[in-house]
């Protein structure tokens, strides 16, 4: 409990027979009343949850209409009605971002859930007849055995002295394969607005202040211009380096939709071991891009905690669905196709990691309405080639937003997070060291850290067999590599320094 207790405002535990449980929870949803774990009015059933049910309230009435009498308005309680009602079909009828297990207090069987996508993470551990389940990798590590992480889209039963039994119950080549496919492009613009626009209803549905990572791209402007619809006092959050594009951007947007912007300074020489070490440390990260970009996030979540901000939206995900990156133009349909599932299905260890560490440690929930399942599902049944058929990047999703968006952002390229800043160079210089420092962490008793995928894939000429071997046959990079990377880094801070852009 102590490991996560930045993902809570609040230490909640019960002990039985056999059983010791306990949630660090963010009080969002009812707030007084969904206290964890919660059990069941016959005492069966107990639950520990993290994330949040975006229908809950279409669900409780379904559930009242059925005889289920609600002590709460929370979702939480939703959630094991459902499981009561529905068994193991439950998770199919819930719209959200989340993860949960739960225990069956007389038989101790175990149930375990994540989130279609992995917004929200789950990790168990097994050893001497016993498991151990959390929502980090670093609350397992005392346990002293191999973890394991819950895929997206899968639940099971853990029962007796077996592990769990764990099943795919979403699979993203449905949207595709019961579907028919969009290729009318005014059709598919239509429909990512519209969404979009609901995707964001269901996620700022709260009495609570609201706010958007704001980089000044694409992505989170439209998801900017959405949430001031529907909430009008959000706060947009920008971080980045003084002159950099993505603040210049993101000011000239604010001022002309009149949303109070929260600008983040930070230079490059900020950033040094303690940033990279609690970066590594917080983040649990397997990839050294995500990590460099974890140093970037977490004092970005810390202003947003300051300013008394719990759910807080971005703009994740539009790249993964929507055809955002440059290697789709380089290669066949066939190789294009499985390259775009495959970035998908890995989201929830990369990119979605990184968004849930470097807000949840700051007790922060970020919520990620481009990765809602109905997008899911309307991306999969839009063919690659429309979404790459634009003359810019994601052409589909600033046609969507055409009549809602100025012209200087959807004509502005898409830009690596911190590139323009500088900041991704700084950190850089301590590349060598991450791997050590997750080490000794214990980190690799769930997966040891590698070299970054993207990297692979482009050296494999964007062949996915080729990268997924390269990666198995030499997971981290050698010492050639890392020497040419930490030459890279040091010359690009010795010009900057010389130049006065890192002071």
């Amino acid at each position: 409990m102590a490991a996560i207790a930045g993902r809570g405002e609040t230490d909640e535990r019960y002990s039985g027979v056999g059983l010791v449980a306990g949630t660090q929870r963010l009080k969002i949803v009812d707030r007084e009343h969904a206290q964890q774990p919660w059990r069941s009015q016959d005492g069966r059933w107990l639950l520990c949850y993290n994330g949040e049910v975006f229908n809950h309230a279409e669900l409780r009435a379904e559930l009242h209409a059925r005889g289920h009498h609600f002590r709460s308005e929370s979702d939480t309680e939703v959630i094991l009605a459902a499981f009561s009602a529905w068994g193991l079909d439950a998770v199919h009828h819930l719209r959200g971002e989340f993860a949960f297990t739960i225990v069956d207090l007389g038989s101790g069987e175990v149930y375990l859930a994540r989130d279609p996508i992995g917004v929200k993470p789950l990790y168990y551990s097994w050893r001497h007849g016993r498991i151990h389940i959390a929502s980090e990798v670093k609350a397992l590590t005392g346990v002293g055995a191999r973890i394991f992480e819950v895929p997206p889209g899968h639940h099971g039963l853990a029962a007796g002295t077996a592990g769990p039994v764990l099943l795919p119950y979403f699979d993203l080549l449905d949207g595709r394969q019961n579907s028919e496919p969009i290729d009318d492009p005014d059709e598919a613009a239509t429909l990512i607005r519209s969404i979009l626009d609901d995707a964001i209803a269901v996620r700022v549905d709260t009495d609570l202040p609201v706010g958007v990572v704001l980089s000044g791209g694409l992505d989170s402007s439209a998801v900017l211009s959405r949430v001031h619809q529907h909430h009008p006092d959000c706060v947009a959050f920008t971080i980045g380096r003084p002159g950099s594009d993505d603040l210049d951007y993101a000011r000239r947007l604010t001022a002309d939709l009149g949303v109070r912007h929260e600008i983040i300074d930070l230079r490059p020489r900020q950033i040094g071991f303690p940033e990279i070490r609690r970066a590594v440390a917080l983040s649990e990260l397997t990839e050294y891009g995500d990590v460099i970009n974890a140093v970037v996030s977490i004092p970005l979540f810390e202003r947003i905690r300051e300013c008394g901000i719990k759910v807080v939206l971005t703009g994740d995900g539009s790249d993964e669905l929507f055809g955002g990156y440059p290697m789709y133009h380089t290669i066949d349909a066939d190789q294009a196709d499985r390259l775009f599932v495959h970035k998908l299905q890995n989201l929830g260890r990369t990119e979605l990691q990184r968004v849930d560490r470097s807000s949840m440690g700051q007790g922060v929930e970020t919520r990620i309405p481009f990765l809602d399942k109905e997008m899911l599902h309307l991306a999969m049944r839009i063919p690659l080639w429309l979404k790459t058929a634009g003359e810019q990047e994601k052409w589909l999703v600033r046609r969507a937003f055409a009549d809602a968006l100025p012209d200087y952002i959807l004509q502005r390229p898409k830009a690596g997070m911190s590139y323009s800043s500088g900041l991704h160079d700084r950190a850089r210089l301590f590349r060598p060291l991450f791997a050590g420092i997750y080490r000794r962490l214990d980190y690799d008793l769930h997966e040891p850290m590698r070299r970054d995928f993207d990297s692979v894939l482009e050296a494999a000429g964007n062949d996915l067999d080729r990268a997924i071997a390269s990666a198995v046959r030499r997971p981290d990079y050698r010492f050639g590599e890392r020497a040419r990377d930490l030459a890279g880094a040091v010359r690009w801070n010795i010009q900057s320094a010389l130049t006065g852009k890192v002071g």
